[in-house]
Formats: C-alpha cells, sequence, structure tokens
C-alpha cells in the first residue's frame, strides 16, 4: 500500500489552527499554548509525520561548505581513490547545495600537516572529513573544532579518545586478523613471519599499530606462537632508493622467513625484492589495489590483498556530513566498510567502473 505523504497543511485542519502554529511546535521556537502544542504533537504522532528534508534543502537555498584533509595523491596514489571517492559524493549532492575545498598536505611531513589544519580552523567550514594519519599532531586540533563546533568525520584511521561525528573505514584490528588467517592457511612449516611497517612512522599512526595487534593476537590465539615466531619491523627508505638492504639484513638474520605481511598499500616494494632474489617460497600479503600491487597479483608474487576500499571510504565521509548537516539524520559513529579478499582470480571483479 502507497505510504500516504503527510503535510503541515494536514496537521493544521486537524488541529483546528493555523500552519504555523505548527511549525512552531516542530521547530520548538515562538509561543504556543500548552494545549495547542500538546493537541499538535499528539496529531504529529498519530499521522506518523516525518519533515522532508530533501524538499526543504532545496527550496532554502542554503550552502554548507564542507573541508576535506587529505593526503596527497601526487606523492601517494593510495589517496588517488579516496579523492575520487568525495568528489563523485558532491557532483551528486552539489543540488543540495553542497561544496567541498581541499586542504592537501604532505603525507610525510607533519608540518605539512598543521599548517593545512590550521588553513581549516580558518576557514570554519561546516564540516570536515579527514584522514588523520599523523595522530599526535592531529590531538589538538580535534579539541580546537570541538570548540568551533565543526562536526568532523574520520576515515581510513580510527582513534579512540576523540568525538568525530562518524568514522569510515575498516575495523583495523579484525583487518590484521584476517591478514594472518590468510597467511596461516599458505604456511606448511613452521618459521619466522615479517610484520612490514613500509615507509611508516608506527609510532604516529595508530591504526598500523592496531593492526599488527590483531595479526599477533590471531596467532597466538590459534596456538600457531610456539610454530610461528612474529618480527616487527618499520623499513623506511627515501624515494628513488629500494629496501633491498633491509630485507637482506633480515634475511640474514631470520633465514627461515616465510611470510611477509605489509600493512599499508607498499606490498609492491617487498614484492619487487622477492622477485629479483627469486624467492618463491615467501607468501606476501597487502592491501589496496595499487596498479604495481596489481601487477604483483597478476604475477602471483603477492598471493593476497585485502581491499581496503579507498574510494567508498571518501564517498561515505561525504555523505555522511551531507546526512547529518542537510537531511538531519542521525548518524552512527562507525561505518565499517567491508574486508574484501583480493586474489588474482577475482580481481576482474573489483575493476569494474565505479
Amino acid at each position: 500500500m502507497k505510504k500516504r505523504i503527510v503535510r503541515i497543511k494536514d496537521i493544521a485542519e486537524k488541529a483546528q489552527t493555523s500552519k504555523g502554529t505548527v511549525d512552531r511546535v516542530l521547530h520548538n521556537r515562538g509561543r504556543v499554548a500548552d494545549d495547542v502544542r500538546e493537541r499538535i504533537l499528539s496529531i504529529i504522532k498519530e499521522l506518523n509525520y516525518e519533515p522532508n528534508f530533501i524538499a526543504q534543502s532545496l527550496k532554502s537555498q542554503r550552502t554548507y561548505n564542507l573541508a576535506v584533509l587529505i593526503p596527497d595523491p601526487d606523492a601517494d596514489s593510495y589517496w588517488e581513490a579516496p579523492k575520487i571517492g568525495l568528489e563523485k559524493a558532491e557532483k551528486e549532492l552539489r543540488q543540495y547545495g553542497v561544496y567541498i575545498s581541499l586542504f592537501i598536505f604532505n603525507s610525510h611531513e607533519e608540518q605539512s600537516f598543521i599548517a593545512k589544519a590550521r588553513e581549516v580552523s580558518k576557514e570554519h567550514p561546516d564540516g570536515l572529513l579527514i584522514a588523520p594519519v599523523f595522530y599526535k599532531e592531529a590531538l589538538p586540533f580535534f579539541e580546537e573544532w570541538a570548540g568551533l563546533n565543526i562536526p568532523y568525520v574520520l576515515f581510513n584511521t580510527q582513534i579512540e579518545h576523540v568525538n568525530p561525528l562518524c568514522y569510515i573505514g575498516q575495523d583495523s584490528y579484525r583487518s590484521g586478523s584476517l591478514a594472518a588467517k590468510i597467511l596461516s592457511f599458505g604456511l606448511q612449516s613452521p618459521g619466522t613471519v615479517l610484520v612490514a611497517h613500509v615507509n611508516e612512522d608506527i609510532s604516529n599512526s595508530a591504526h598500523l599499530i592496531t593492526k599488527e595487534a590483531g595479526f599477533r593476537d590471531y596467532f597466538k590465539s590459534d596456538k600457531h606462537d610456539s610454530k610461528f615466531k612474529i618480527i616487527s619491523k618499520e623499513i623506511n627508505f627515501p624515494d628513488g632508493e629500494t629496501l633491498d638492504d633491509q630485507l637482506d639484513a633480515i634475511l640474514m638474520a631470520e633465514p627461515d622467513l616465510n611470510a611477509v605481511y605489509v600493512t599499508n598499500s607498499k606490498a609492491f616494494e617487498v614484492a619487487s625484492y622477492l622477485e629479483k632474489k627469486a624467492l618463491k617460497h615467501i607468501k606476501l600479503v597487502g592491501y589496496d589495489l595499487l596498479t604495481p600491487n596489481l601487477n604483483y597479483l597478476e604475477k602471483e608474487i603477492i598471493n593476497f590483498l585485502i581491499n581496503q576500499n579507498p574510494l567508498g571510504q571518501g564517498y561515505w565521509g561525504i555523505h555522511q556530513l551531507a546526512n547529518f548537516l542537510v537531511f538531519k539524520k542521525d548518524i552512527q559513529p562507525i561505518k565499517f566498510l567491508p574486508l574484501d579478499i583480493i586474489t588474482k582470480e577475482n580481481l576482474d571483479y573489483y575493476l569494474d567502473p565505479q
């Protein structure tokens, strides 16, 4: 049965009052006699009235200026996908007065993040989408934005003890556990498993610490701990250089290395080394559908990739802000995106145009 649309006019007629009086009750403004207010509220409940925020926003001519604080995609191609996602969302929402300003920082320079975060505060947007890759530097700004009544959505990195409107991304702990489970199926003999944080400041990357915890806990809980030695290394090197020397040193110290878990999108760096050294026995799991990762997945040097759906993170981040600001919806504090396991065999399904 088609749902009947209830209008303010219908409520006013049933309550035997004016549309203006109903409007004042709905928006809790102006003086209305108590008995009239109670009668109107009762009729609203009886008729199951729901405001049409979409229609209201189209009529209002109000614009909503959203800021996005995001790492530079030219410096790290991972960030191109969330940028495409948020731009797609803006295109869909522009009819409702939603506009986006990008504040792009260098993901390897804390001062670049701080400078752009200060620009956001000065701009005082209606809402903010942020990838807080610098945990320590971001914390004071969360307090500042709360004081300025700027609602913000976190994506990519979940941070405890702050109060965002919403977090959008993967469950980092379960993501690490999933990576461990995948690898454990492929390991037939005891040996060493490397957790590799490639070109990351691990002490300032809360989500990577959580991923590693999930990875280690899986091996402990599954009684693999005595069979496999789990080691963790930060492998950092400048642009234009390789990690070959560092991996050589790890293999010298751990000759029975038989698996590597790369906690970010840089699995292709390790894959390049394994290919050059013809180390076909070492299993490799990483993240994200970057072109170099896909090339090594096709060659089966990378065995599995976990898709973090960065495009969806940017897309849903903007939609959550619009749902809150424009459409007045209640927002759930966490929107976890699925953990998709990508192999050579199912890769094509994830490369369809979004």
